[in-house]
């Protein structure tokens, strides 16, 4: 019987969390099958929106969101992807290293801003209230202050051509509200969003002083990380940032570039959008074990130095060197931690040893009503509030760097302890013959079910040609498999047979 080794981690110091991993069920042969994928873009092109609304939402920092095309979500690839994903680490391990989706991915892909205030909050008012003052009107079944996309979408999808300015401010806010709701922050409790963004819309200019891309990321961090334990059968967030980010770093699944985006932004414009027909031809178990044999050439550390940076807003350029802030994310009473020294050649730089994982409050409580949060790291809240929201405020002083002697080799051998270093059980040489053989048997049953009445004589001669090839492969491969079988029988044989002079 063929020993399987085993996949890791050896070392359990990184990984501390396998046992509850996806991965472990899939080696034990327990398969979740694909993950329900929850992102409700595909309503969003049925809201028509005023020149005055779309120049609220610009304000917002919503303006490049807003022009992203629904896209067909390739839930076999992104449920592959999350079986990669440790929480422990906020990464994917792959053969070739950790790898993860960065604040320049999110400033770069979905044009959210990276920088500027946490996106928390608190609000005294009940659900209903924050409803009726901010929106105008309140739904009766407003439970657990969820709101449901259906209702935003049917009361405020088109602004009245005589809207007051008041009202024009009431869609747009609803809008909003609804964006987030079916993007980043969509959710697995069906077509819902919660209430508590709404208060941040209640003034424009002020919302865009939000670090929107860095909530995006930490509410698509905490996603990832659920999905990945067995327990769970479903995701959110923004998927469309997970699918685009595979195309940009990774050779697998890739669909064309549309040609005719060059030169707009943001970057998730260059990948097609809707599609129709099938959404992917690979299954999860192909991009399993596609991610199982990853190699360096299929990797694509640095997607975007090649691009038109021309078309990126001076916000995000400026502000891009917070990708390698380890810092802590933060969207309201969740904090993620953001470690780009565990993917340093992401940025062109060579990857050393990261120091020891060290385990972090994945829950905050919010600062009260009224509660200044200002970018001084030198600010009062700075002391009052707590360490995880400390980190964001002194986010431009915990950028990584890395050291000139970094030898990757011994990196590598670190992280193949560390790791797990496979997915998929390897597949016996016997098992792959019998799924060969079956094959086979299914092409020759397919081709003497033809009929062959109303067929010319070259289709005939095809036909028949695929009828001879199939039987001389299916003969060749039976043929070796009792050479091989007749030859492991007399080595056995001749081993006994030494056995017993022996004895």
């Amino acid at each position: 019987m063929t020993t399987i080794a085993d996949p890791g981690p050896t070392d359990k110091s990184v990984l501390y969390d396998q046992d509850s991993h996806v991965s472990s069920a899939v080696w034990d042969g327990q398969e979740r099958g694909v993950l329900r994928c929850h992102e409700h873009t595909s309503m969003l092109e049925q809201w028509k929106l005023t020149p005055q609304q779309i120049e609220l939402v610009e304000k917002t920092g919503f303006g490049y969101l807003r022009v992203i095309p629904s896209f067909s979500l390739d839930n076999s690839l992104i449920s592959a992807l999350v079986e990669r994903w440790r929480r422990e680490t906020n990464t994917f391990h792959f053969p070739v290293g950790e790898m993860t989706i960065t604040l320049e991915d999110v400033g770069l892909i979905l044009g959210l801003a990276i920088d500027g205030k946490p996106v928390i909050g608190a609000s005294s008012n009940t659900p209903s209230s924050v409803c009726e003052s901010l929106l105008g009107k309140a739904p009766e079944d407003l439970n657990g202050g969820m709101l449901k996309l259906t209702w935003l979408k049917e009361s405020f999808s088109k602004c009245p051509e005589d809207a007051s300015p008041e009202v024009i401010e009431r869609y747009t806010r609803a809008y909003l509200l609804y964006l987030v709701g079916s993007t980043v922050f969509s959710t697995t409790t069906g077509n819902k969003v919660s209430i508590m963004y709404l208060p941040l819309f209640e003034n424009f200019e002020e919302a865009g002083k939000y670090a929107w891309g860095a909530a995006a990321l930490a509410f698509l961090y905490r996603t990832l990380g659920n999905a990945s334990l067995k327990s769970q059968g479903t995701i959110s967030g923004s998927l469309t940032l997970v699918q685009c980010w595979s195309y940009y770093h990774l050779n697998l699944g890739r669909p064309k570039i549309n040609e005719d985006t060059s030169g707009r932004f943001p970057f998730a414009l260059r990948w097609k959008g809707r599609q129709s027909g099938s959404r992917s031809t690979s299954n999860i178990v192909a991009y399993r074990k596609a991610l199982d044999s990853l190699a360096p050439c299929d990797v694509q550390w640095l997607p975007y130095k090649d691009l038109d940076f021309s078309v990126v807003p001076e916000h995000i350029k400026d502000n891009l060197d917070l990708r390698r802030s380890k810092t802590m994310l933060i969207c309201f009473d969740k904090a993620e931690k953001h470690m780009p020294d565990r993917c340093l050649r992401q940025f062109g730089l060579p990857q050393s040893i990261p120091e020891k994982v060290k385990r972090w409050e994945k829950k905050i409580r919010t600062p009260g009503p009224g509660k200044d949060l200002t970018n001084d790291v030198e600010s009062e809240a700075k002391v009052k509030l707590q360490a995880e929201l400390k980190e964001w405020l002194e986010r431009k002083l915990l950028i990584v760097e890395s050291g000139d002697d970094v030898d990757e080799s011994e990196y590598m051998q670190w992280y193949e302890k560390i790791t797990r270093r496979f997915l998929g059980r390897p597949e016996s040489l016997e098992s792959e013959f019998q799924r060969t053989v079956a094959a086979m048997k299914e092409i020759a049953s397919i081709a003497e079910s033809v009929s062959i009445d109303r067929m010319d004589s070259r289709d005939k001669k095809l036909l028949n040609e695929i009828k001879s090839s199939v039987h001389n492969c299916l003969t060749e491969i039976v043929g070796e498999a009792r050479k091989g079988r007749r030859k492991s029988a007399a080595k056995r044989k001749r081993s006994d047979d030494s056995n017993s002079r022996e004895d």
